[in-house]
């Protein structure tokens, strides 16, 4: 594999044109978003307010890069618990404005706040029902106006040299929505174990796992009552191949467990074991869990008292399942 190139630049060397202007870029657009703390006021806060209340979802809108940066907010506010999606506009005026229901926020973004196709969807929105929340560059747009709040997103310049591509004024967009997605989140009092809730295939996913998502439970647990012969015992280890049995009562209650070293130190001892009981043979007391705990506790757990299968028993002592440190290697639960 190549190595990766470095620079070779010193201090006195003239700086390249084009690291220049990648410079200037991000003045430009680091300007534009610090402009934006100025135009924070109580309407912002009215918009949290609004979004957090309503029982329906965040419809973003927007057309051409306006549109792209909104499904990145929508992507946002949906991971960090306010339900939101995009909805094309030109797609809304030819039918799909039946996506959009009474209880909904519709948030419009354009630049201009003069785009054709939002413009038009706003009597239809406003009869529906939904709340429409404008982010524009100018306050006095037909968007803005019409709107039921507005956020400014204004800009003094844009990133393009030529003033021309949309650079500065949608990163300063883009900024505003994680703003709102962030406010909302505090708002909502959305916690970690939410977030990995609505990511269950990440690594932090991974982290909140409960032992109860992991656990075998029903006929893949290894267990026996009191009063079964130890040749049934061995028997239930084998098929089950865990390297362990519980021992329950009548009830289902834990009242003991078996592993494969208590058997083999049994063994050593006692030649006439087969011809004992379970709960002759049991440990009483095996170390349990509870289904609510986090998966991590339960890998804790074994490796400080080194051993490989944990029973999983509610609050009355009854046993629920099982779970082995194999269930447990390559989670990435620290």
């Amino acid at each position: 594999m190549p190595k990766p190139r470095t620079s070779t630049a010193t201090p006195d060397a003239k700086v390249h044109p084009a690291l220049a202007e990648a410079r200037r870029v991000l003045e430009v657009e680091s300007a534009a978003i610090l402009g934006l703390i100025d135009h924070l006021d109580q309407t912002f806060v009215d918009v949290v307010e609004t979004i957090n209340a309503t029982s329906g979802r965040v419809v973003s809108m927007g057309l051409g890069k306006s549109g792209i940066i909104c499904k990145k907010i929508s992507a946002t506010l949906a991971s960090t618990g306010t339900p939101s999606f995009f909805l094309h506009p030109a797609e809304a005026i030819h039918g799909d404005l039946g996506m959009i229901v009474r209880g909904d926020v519709v948030l419009a973004i354009s630049n201009s706040g003069e785009t054709e196709e939002l413009v038009r969807l706003l009597p239809s929105i406003k009869r529906i029902g939904a709340e429409i929340v404008a982010i524009t560059g100018n306050p006095q747009s037909s968007l803005a106006r019409a709107a039921d709040f507005h956020l400014s997103a204004a800009i003094s310049k844009e990133a393009c040299p030529l003033g021309l591509a949309p650079t500065a004024s949608t990163t300063a967009t883009l900024a505003l929505g994680d703003a709102l997605a962030m406010a909302l989140l505090l708002r909502k009092g959305f916690r970690e174990e939410d977030f990995a809730f609505l990511h269950p295939g990440g690594k932090l996913g991974k982290r909140f796992l409960r032992v109860s998502d992991l656990m075998h439970a029903g006929k893949q647990v290894p267990a026996v009552p009191l009063k079964t012969p130890m040749h049934d015992v061995i028997y239930e280890m084998s098929d089950k191949g865990f390297g362990i049995t519980a021992v329950v009562d009548d009830q289902g209650v834990l009242a003991g467990a078996i592993s494969d070293g208590d058997l083999r130190r049994l063994l050593q001892r006692d030649t006439d074991v087969l011809k004992k009981t379970a709960a002759d043979c049991m440990k009483p007391d095996p170390v349990t869990i509870e289904g609510k705990e986090l998966a991590s506790a339960a890998l804790e757990m074994m490796e400080q008292r080194k051993i490989t299968s944990i029973f999983i028993a509610d609050a009355s002592g009854r046993v629920e399942g099982i779970i082995h440190l194999h269930d447990l290697w390559g989670l990435e639960l620290f």
